[in-house]
């Protein structure tokens, strides 16, 4: 069963989502710094909200444009459909109301991908951030994921960002499916969390005529995306380092290359500690120790050990963080 919460959701957001109608792309703006928030859990790996809410809390104290929940980093494929809904419901209570919440929604097939994007609206996502589908990827072509996208779009009651993360996928988003789908008036933006700038700038570059915004997926290439024209980020660092990865945005903003490039060299190492070298284990491990709540992953992620975990913390000192 649904929780009280949620059904409460879905009862405001049945007539407020299902209803709306997109005048256009710039309904949404998504220019800004996003956390991709953890899933917290307890010793028993139960979802923590409470913890969830103390994270939040914290992370409210910098100049986010807003938060992403059940990204990647929010372990995602690890919860019930019904939890990936109470966290996002818990998240948007806690959160002001001026703060996006991008809902990551993207589930294997299309249909369950609608259905999931229309219960995220409920709860009160302003956008979903959708996945490619991955399982069967050697028959996700081109067409076949313009379909599934075009099909997710029109259904959607907010509009959808679209997200390529081929080290979690083993698929990229091919340039000429995004550049068709930027092309739909729901379809709003995209994550591109690959690494690849000259890959992002041409993206940019062939979508400029639809008000596509494009957002990078990692603070290690920030500063690179933002030189290309992306409008912001999705940073997993910005669970420990928000103040850090607020003070690159401004200062790419800002034109202050030189200040800015000498950040991002610091900034790099820690991010592939909690990124592509330890992963989301590596990053809770690191909350705990810049004060927010980490706690364990769900199994199958194991710890750290503790040559992992010393690994870990130089990454950190040896760029001035700890």
């Amino acid at each position: 069963m649904l929780g009280p919460r949620i059904w409460a959701s879905m009862r405001q957001g049945l007539s407020r989502g299902l209803s709306r109608t997109v005048k256009g792309k710039k309904a949404v703006d998504i220019a800004g710094i996003y956390p991709p928030v953890t899933t917290p859990f307890t010793a028993t790996a139960e979802v923590d909200y409470g913890k969830l809410e103390e994270n939040l809390s914290k992370l409210g104290t910098f100049p986010f444009r807003g938060f992403v929940v059940q990204g990647s980093t929010g372990e995602f494929p690890f919860l019930t459909s019904l939890e990936r809904l109470e966290v996002v419901s818990r998240v948007r209570q806690a959160i002001p109301k001026d703060k996006l919440l991008l809902a990551g929604s993207g589930c294997e097939s299309t249909q369950a991908t609608v259905e999931m994007t229309v219960s995220m609206a409920q709860v009160g996502a302003d956008a979903a951030m959708v996945v490619t589908p991955c399982y069967y990827r050697g028959r996700m072509s081109s067409a076949a994921l313009i379909h599934h996208y075009t099909k997710v779009a029109d259904l959607s009651p907010i509009p959808v960002v679209l997200y390529s993360v081929p080290a979690n996928t083993g698929l990229d988003l091919p340039v000429d499916a995004v550049v068709t789908l930027s092309q739909h008036p729901n379809i709003i933006g995209m994550k591109d969390s690959g690494g690849d700038v000259t890959r992002i700038g041409l993206i940019i570059h062939k979508t400029s005529k639809q008000d596509f915004q494009v957002l990078a997926g990692s603070v290690g290439f920030l500063l690179a995306s933002y030189a290309v024209g992306a409008v912001g980020g999705i940073c997993g660092l910005a669970n420990v380092l928000g103040a850090q990865v607020c003070q690159l945005e401004r200062l790419c903003l800002t034109g202050q290359w030189e200040a800015a490039q000498k950040l991002q060299h610091r900034l790099i190492e820690p991010n592939t500690a909690v990124t592509r070298r330890f992963g989301i284990p590596g990053l809770k491990k690191t909350m705990d120790w810049f004060g927010y709540y980490g706690g364990p992953c769900r199994a199958p992620l194991q710890v750290l050990s503790p040559t992992e975990e010393e690994a870990l913390r130089l990454d950190f000192s040896n760029n001035g963080w700890l």
